[in-house]
């Protein structure tokens, strides 16, 4: 018998400073069962990055042409499409060809490091691309904030991120790998 999804309901509270969005979320993950803490939580990590009312999450990871999270507009075009851990370059062109916007967060110390070497090269040239690593010690802090009812304050400023949830407090901030081409 196969191990179904693990449910996690977070209340958040997101104060984003840099892009003026102040909103309360309530939603329910599903982690997989072969899913870590560590991915969930940065997982959840953006979605309140990018968080606001048609943000949602893919179908997890069984289901390789859906991303993480994504956004659509109303006529069903992706506006968004977010992929976390080292997805392989080919789907993220994939990716890239058929959304508006894609990012990519890495987490895992120097194994996203070994990767992003791998795939800098091709990546690069992508201008609808932008790739953010999240330190080792962050991701590794925000995987200890993961609990089955969960309630966290996330405060966004000059692009600090200070996830707090009670009795834990992160503060950290992404790597830029890879930015969108200036406008």
């Amino acid at each position: 018998m196969a191990l179904g999804a693990t449910i996690f309901k977070a209340d958040l509270r997101i104060a984003d400073l840099d892009r003026n969005y102040y909103h309360d979320h309530l939603l329910t993950l599903a982690r997989h069962p072969s899913e870590t803490d560590e991915r969930m939580m940065v997982r959840l990590l953006a979605f309140l990055l990018h968080a606001n009312e048609s943000l949602s999450f893919g179908n997890g990871l069984s289901t390789c042409d859906e991303p993480d999270l994504w956004q659509k507009d109303l006529t069903g075009a992706i506006e968004l499409w977010i992929d976390v851990g080292l997805p392989d370059e080919k789907l993220i062109r994939r990716a890239c060809g058929r959304a508006s916007q894609v990012c990519v967060y890495t987490y895992g110390g120097r194994i996203a490091d070994t990767w992003w070497n791998q795939c800098r090269g091709k990546l690069e040239q992508i201008k609808n691309l932008t790739v953010s690593n999240l330190p080792r010690e962050a991701s590794q802090a925000i995987a200890k904030q993961a609990q089955r009812n969960m309630r966290l304050n996330c405060t966004i400023q000059d692009k600090q991120i200070w996830l707090v949830d009670g009795v834990e407090s992160t503060l950290f901030e992404l790597v830029n790998l890879k930015s969108l081409p200036a406008a």
